[in-house]
Parts: C-alpha cells; sequence; structure tokens
C-alpha cells in the first residue's frame, strides 16, 4: 500500500490569493492571514500576488484567468453574510459551485477561503476569533494540496 499525504512547504512556489473587495473588515484579515501563513512556511513576499475583486460572486472569473498563469496554487478568498432576502444563499451557491467546478476543470489547486455567516459577529470570529482563522487555513490547505498533487503527478497517478 503505498499513502500520499501533503506537506507545507511553501518555498520556491507562487500563490495568487483572489479576494473579494466586500465586507473588507473581514477579507482584509483573511488576506492577512493567508499572506502571513505562505511566508511562514517558505514563500517570498513577491511569489504571492493579490487579486481584487468586487464581490464573491466575481471570485470564479477571476480565479479562471488567473488559474493557468504560472501559479502553484489560487487561494479564494471572500465573505458572504445573510441578509432579510434570498440574494445571500443565490450568492453562496452560484460561487461555491462556480469554484467547485474550476477545481476539477483546472490544473493548479484552488482553495476555498468563503466565509459565509448569518452575522458580522460570525464573520469576525472566523478570521481570527474562536472558529480559528479561514484565511490561514485556506493557506494550508493549498499547500498541502499542492504538495499531494505533486507527489501523485510524480507517481504517475
Amino acid at each position: 500500500m503505498t499513502e500520499y499525504s501533503g506537506g507545507h512547504a511553501a518555498t520556491g512556489r507562487r500563490f495568487c490569493l483572489v479576494v473579494s473587495r466586500y465586507n473588507r473588515v473581514v477579507t482584509e484579515p483573511l488576506v492577512d492571514g493567508a499572506r502571513r501563513t505562505l511566508v511562514r512556511y517558505g514563500a517570498r513576499e513577491a511569489d504571492v500576488d493579490v487579486v481584487r475583486v468586487p464581490g464573491a460572486w466575481e471570485l470564479p472569473a477571476a480565479v479562471r484567468q488567473v488559474a493557468g498563469g504560472g501559479y502553484d496554487a489560487v487561494v479564494a478568498l471572500g465573505c458572504v453574510i445573510r441578509g432579510e432576502t434570498p440574494h445571500f444563499d443565490y450568492i453562496c451557491q452560484g460561487t461555491t459551485y462556480a469554484l467547485a467546478r474550476l477545481c476539477v476543470t483546472e490544473e493548479t489547486p484552488i482553495t476555498f477561503g468563503v466565509i459565509t455567516a448569518d452575522t458580522m459577529e460570525q464573520a469576525r470570529d472566523r478570521v481570527g476569533g474562536k472558529h480559528g482563522h479561514k484565511g490561514e487555513e485556506a493557506a494550508m490547505a493549498a499547500l498541502e494540496l499542492c504538495d499531494v498533487l505533486e507527489q501523485l503527478s510524480r507517481a504517475g497517478r
């Protein structure tokens, strides 16, 4: 039996953080946490690009564009907070579906760091509060996915 498991080495790798500007009070800490994590594990600041889009709905278009641009991984970051209309459901479902589809159609690893919350308090709890830091988690997932996919490729899988 052969087991493959990814590590967290970022040295020599290039990353793109695609981030929604909407709900900036949450998305900026997502970017900071993801960038800090990638650098902590060996990425150079110059090897972490940030692409800003208006909102979560626009994330898939930008992710698709940069996925073929020589990056080792793309991290999608955003925040959608429930309002009084079904708009939240449509945005969350459409964005999630589109990003999931890109994950299986693009060769570049793509990770999901989009917070979907009922309240601003819940969202803030997910960027360094009592529910961890989703930006850091998405960056860690990118590192691990890069590594395990590289191992599988070398093994001819």
